[in-house]
């Protein structure tokens, strides 16, 4: 569908089967899967997860399984004793890529409750291990049936959370008569997909496709099995190793890459448990969504983007994270910004919304996506990836001085502003907007990107083509970054000037046209298709501040807002000011409190002077995480702090996700003051006091580590040798 004139972004827009998925949890009135409950557990490594329910279950005909690019390998995994489903003692993620299930029998005729133990220990990687072990406390010797149900329906990522389409009868099954393995394999054209599952001890039986074992279990004995699911993709081969908890390792024979770098991270030491344990946390998920990949003949290492469903590459959450990562290591921003490279674009398509020099927004690899249906191989639909990725070249050149890989882009560097001027704004007004041209496209391609994320304070949805307001921040800081390497490596002084200028006059045009008087003042959230602002009142100001944009007169009104009871739940800045229409505390994009927006939002503070505002929201952040497991999920809702002693979780949030993950890392930065550029850091510390002493060690910049030491407004930078 190509879009002519003006399009209002609704859910009542016809789009053909299967239906895309967005940045928002299904809205629709669908038949949906059932979803496993909030007790949920995943478990990810790389772009492979395992989600069950809290027994380890993946009841058929749920949103469960173990997916693997984009591909569900199991849709279902149902351990039975018995007959009956076993009993929940406990159970939780161990590390990002295991998890332990610790059950017990149910009540079953001739045997109570609670007289046998079951423990499954499950892991993640190159396809997937578990481990059952039963043993029996009955007074007497227990005769037992032990079954695991399996089955598969290589379903495409994008249907599972919606409408599945019936493979059963595509589907090859077979399985070995001595019962130690089950077979299943589907192809679709070029698209060949196998799973096998691999029982050790081998099963007594197979019926159907369940595995059976008949147990004797003598008072006190044990007995376990072993179960490898290896996968094949399309060509490749995906083998599990047999793992440990607190292991991280590749498969057998294999560079141990993922331990090395682990090892490399910073180690942090603080006074504060809670601030040691959110970063330990938020570096074990940063290297569980860890991708590698060959580009140009170089190996590089980017981020997925969140479990469960974008264990992909993002363009806009890849860079904010390795924005966000900086001060753990360069490597994260080396990679996104050769992976994005690759793929940007040279030419125009509208079924991808694909425009010369625009850097992708999202990767998939299913069945769908590889065959044509689905747009996103990769799709382009997001107005800020561009600008965002030379922001990230800039910051990156700060950090490390690398001339080399600037001018292995540069290139690309000039190709994306073109793009900003000859595509971003295509009705040459000044500012960067957004239209889709795909009949599969996102209608919002802002970071607000659910079908309402972006609507005027009367809750009214803007008509098509918007212009967010951060977007044109982000427009502002590449111009001046790309100026600031034009004067440097690129030695271009007219393009620097050009650049220059040209900041000045959007900061000018987007003060005049942005700024509201209405509500004590603030920044429009847009303009619509008819250039009249969309009024209402978001955390995306924030991200003014931390572009630049802002002129220092109106920061202290921005601030003001941002902190604001409207606005500042207690746990961090909202998305939606509580006085507009639309807000609601348990809406994507219309009240939550995202943390990887609220680091944008805490750096660009301190940017301005504001410190003591922008600790508050990193203390409100740390405090936030400590009631999960000292990881920050994706969102949670955006209650006020006096609803309860605990945030209310979001019920759909991806967690872990690479942003808010990586979120801490800029916390620290922010505290630290630590800024890089000319080959030196500068630090200019403001630690909340609560938190004490922070000291981490083996931060890289410009070749060479260093150590930075901060308790309040005292700080040290010492080489090491």
């Amino acid at each position: 569908m190509t879009t002519t004139g003006k399009r209002r972004p609704t859910p009542a827009d016809p789009t053909p089967e299967p239906v895309p998925a967005g940045r928002t949890p299904s809205g629709t009135d669908r038949d949906l899967p059932p979803e496993l409950g909030p007790d949920a557990i995943g478990v990810l490594d790389g772009l492979s997860f395992m989600l069950s329910d809290a027994v380890g279950d993946v009841p058929p005909g749920s949103i469960g399984g173990l997916v693997h690019e984009d591909t569900r390998f199991l849709s279902r995994w149902q351990l039975l004793l018995g007959g009956a489903r076993p009993l929940l003692l406990g159970s939780s993620a161990v590390d990002p890529y295991s998890a332990a299930f610790f059950l017990a029998n149910a009540e079953l005729p001739g045997l109570p409750a609670n007289r046998i133990g079951i423990r499954r220990q499950r892991f993640v990687g190159e396809g997937m291990f578990e481990r059952i072990a039963v043993q029996c406390f009955a007074d007497e010797e227990v005769s037992i049936e032990l079954r695991l149900a399996v089955d598969v329906d290589f379903a495409d990522l994008f249907e599972i959370k919606e409408r599945l389409r019936d493979r059963s009868g595509q589907i090859a099954r077979d399985h070995l008569a001595d019962g130690s393995r089950l077979w299943f394999g589907y192809q679709n054209g070029e698209f060949a997909v196998r799973t096998q599952v691999v029982a050790l001890p081998p099963a007594d039986r197979v019926e159907g496709d369940d595995l059976v074992w008949d147990l004797v279990l003598p008072p006190g004995e044990s007995w376990q099995v072993e179960l490898h699911v290896p996968l094949r993709y399309v060509n490749v081969d995906v083998v599990p190793s047999r793992r440990e908890f607190g292991e991280v390792f590749a498969a057998d024979g294999k560079d141990d890459s993922t331990s090395r770098w682990r090892a490399s991270r910073p180690v942090l030491h603080a006074d504060s448990d809670l601030l040691r344990d959110v970063y330990q946390q938020s570096v074990a998920d940063l290297v569980s969504m860890r991708v590698e990949k060959e580009v140009s003949g170089q190996r590089v290492v980017i981020t997925a983007a969140g479990l469960p469903w974008f264990l992909t590459l993002f363009g806009r959450d890849s860079v904010i994270t390795a924005y966000q990562a900086m001060i753990g290591g360069s490597e994260l921003a080396r990679g996104t910004l050769l992976t994005l490279a690759e793929h940007q674009a040279t030419d125009r398509d509208d079924f991808t919304d694909r425009e010369p020099g625009k850097m992708p927004h999202e990767y998939r690899s299913g069945e769908l996506t590889r065959l044509g249906v689905m747009p996103h191989n990769p799709y382009y639909g997001a107005a800020d990836t561009t600008q965002l990725w030379l922001v990230l070249l800039s910051e990156y050149w700060r950090w490390t001085g690398d001339d080399g890989l600037l001018h292995e882009l540069r290139d690309n560097a000039y190709a994306a502003l073109r793009w900003i001027d000859e595509y971003g704004d295509a009705d040459g007004d000044g500012y960067v907007e957004y239209a889709t041209r795909s009949g599969q496209g996102l209608g919002n391609q802002c970071w607000r990107d659910s079908w309402n994320g972006v609507q005027s304070a009367d809750g009214t949805i803007p008509v098509l083509p918007i212009a967010t307001c951060e977007i044109q921040g982000y427009t502002y800081d590449a111009k001046l970054r790309m100026a600031e390497l034009a004067d440097g490596p690129y030695a271009d002084p007219e393009l620097a000037r050009r650049l220059r200028d040209e900041a000045a006059a959007l900061a000018e045009r987007f003060d005049r046209d942005f700024w509201l008087e209405a509500r004590g003042g603030y920044y429009a959230l847009g303009l619509d298709g008819d250039k009249r602002p969309i009024d209402a009142m978001t955390s995306n100001m924030g991200h003014l501040l931390w572009s630049g944009i802002v002129p220092a007169e109106r920061a202290g009104v921005v601030v003001r807002q941002l902190m604001s009871d409207e606005l500042f739940s207690g746990w961090g800045v909202r998305t939606l000011s509580t006085a507009d229409r639309g807000y609601n505390p348990i809406g994507y994009h219309l009240g939550t409190v995202w943390p990887h927006d609220n680091s944008l939002i805490a750096h660009g503070l301190a940017r301005y002077g504001f410190r003591t505002e922008a600790n508050r929201i990193v203390m409100a952040m740390l405090e936030a995480a400590r009631f999960s497991d000292n990881r920050l999920p994706e969102a949670f809702s955006g209650y006020d702090r006096s609803f309860g002693r605990v945030p209310v979780p979001y019920p759909t949030a991806c967690n872990p996700q690479a942003w808010a993950s990586a979120a801490p890392l800029l916390f620290l930065r922010t505290m630290f003051g630590l800024r890089a550029g000319d080959g030196r850091f500068v630090l200019d510390p403001d630690v909340p006091e609560g938190l004490g002493r922070i000291q981490l060690d083996r931060v890289q910049g410009f070749g060479r580590c260093w150590e930075v030491e901060a308790n309040g407004r005292q700080g040290h930078l010492r080489l090491v040798p």
